[in-house]
């Protein structure tokens, strides 16, 4: 975790994790995971980068260096998530 809060999260990092939830988004199999989302590359790789380091999103499964697979969201990124109950 890098140790950010997770109540910071801004509304991009939001619409990232609400993607990756839908099924629409892949990591690359690196130290350093890209998102594409719909197929297109994700135009703010640090919140990415940030997103699969504090555990929000993670490769469904794991593939070779370089290779793009699924991405899927954690419990703690679905929890991120989720509306807030009033």
């Amino acid at each position: 975790m890098s140790g950010r809060p997770l109540t910071g999260l801004n509304h991009r990092a939001l619409a990232m994790l609400r993607a990756v939830a839908d099924g629409r988004a892949e990591l690359s199999c690196s130290r350093e995971p890209d998102l594409f989302i719909d197929g297109v590359p994700c135009c703010d790789q640090f919140t990415a980068h940030g997103l699969a380091h504090d555990g929000l999103i993670e490769h469904a499964y794991t593939g070779t260096l370089g290779q793009r697979v699924p991405a899927a969201a954690t419990p703690a990124g679905l929890a991120a998530i989720e509306p807030i109950a009033a």
